[in-house]
């Protein structure tokens, strides 16, 4: 443990830095939201990039958000170390961890400078959190473990601990939007989330289309209508599955991030590949069903947390057939008339 202390309430200046992914900008929320807790006096910056943006400025947590954090060159990265000593933050929570980040810490702690205090995993640090227990914690877990070095618990924030992110921000922010309603999209009556996508440059995370298509089918035919998400990379695979099953509503591309969670609050379920539209409809109480390779990532490290979920794993997701997908589904009692639905 360090000896520094933590400023608290004392504290003017706080910088945060959270960089990427989606996935785990979103389990970072309820991290966010205790720093915010345990500094309420402070102007709190967020370090990020621009597609949290939006999401950033609508949790209410931040007087300013900088996007430039992942510059690039020498010329932009000197730029933006200077305007963090320049700021001169009592104290630095680093959320990414990454060599970048560590990188940014050891440039501002060089001789004769006087840091400000850090949190996060480089060496040194005033708050360093480190060891090997560190890389088998879930992202939740592991952001309440980092805290609690720096001196954050549920005594300084009045939350629960590890603290849990939630989306309910996003109503609270945009209020009755119509472009937040199912109907926005000519969704009507019962609906279930498909998410098929996965980071682009990891294939392997992904469940074949056809076999997405043939559980959209099911879906259909318990008179739940099978809704797509995702972004522009996903693009191709929505039009396989779509032509596969014309049931299916197409959202692929057509979605904002605030969409996505006011979507998943009113949907009876979610099914979706190991990805960040899966935690936010987790964090907004949908139940779901989440598939794993367990040769790409570890359930017990990234599994959606926050509402009831139902793991589908194998070593890789050619070995999940529709049929083990779709006892999962009717495993969560989600869907009207179940009971009357084929169990094949």
């Amino acid at each position: 443990m360090s000896r520094s202390a933590n400023p608290g309430e004392k504290a003017r200046r706080v910088l945060v830095i959270k960089l990427s992914a989606l996935g785990d900008f979103v389990l970072a929320l309820g991290a966010m939201r205790a720093i915010r807790a345990a500094h309420p006096k402070a102007s709190i910056t967020l370090l990020t990039t621009p597609p949290y943006e939006g999401l950033a400025k609508a949790t209410g947590f931040f007087q300013k958000i900088e996007t430039d954090g992942r510059p690039e060159g020498l010329k932009a990265t000197r730029a933006l170390l200077k305007r963090i000593r320049e700021q001169k933050y009592d104290i630095v929570y680093d959320l990414q961890t990454s060599g970048r980040t560590a990188n940014y810490f050891k440039a501002l702690n060089m001789p004769m400078r006087k840091p400000p205090l850090w949190s996060g995993h480089a060496a040194g640090a005033a708050f360093e959190h480190k060891g090997p227990e560190r890389e088998r914690m879930h992202s939740i877990d592991r952001f309440g473990a980092q805290l609690e070095i720096a001196g954050l618990g549920p005594e300084t924030t009045g939350g629960q601990w590890p603290p849990m992110p939630d989306m309910s921000f996003v109503r609270r922010a945009l209020g009755d939007s119509p472009s937040l309603l199912p109907e926005y999209f000519s969704i009507y009556g019962p609906y279930a989330l498909i998410i098929p996508g996965a980071s682009s440059h990891r294939s392997a995370k992904r469940w074949p289309p056809e076999r997405y298509a043939a559980l959209a089918s099911r879906i259909a035919e318990a008179g739940v209508t099978p809704v797509l998400i995702g972004s522009k990379a996903e693009a191709e695979i929505g039009q396989t599955i779509c032509q596969a099953e014309p049931r299916t509503k197409n959202l692929v591309n057509r979605t904002s991030l605030f969409q996505i969670v006011t979507l998943a609050d009113q949907a009876l379920f979610a099914v979706g590949n190991d990805t960040g539209p899966m935690h936010m409809a987790a964090l907004s109480r949908c139940p779901g069903v989440a598939l794993f390779a367990t040769s790409e990532s570890d359930p017990s490290k990234a599994a959606p947390r926050g509402a009831q979920m139902i793991i589908c794993q194998a070593p890789t997701l050619d070995e999940l057939s529709v049929r083990d997908v779709w006892q999962a589904v009717q495993m969560l009692g989600a869907i009207p008339g179940r009971d009357k639905v084929a169990q094949t």
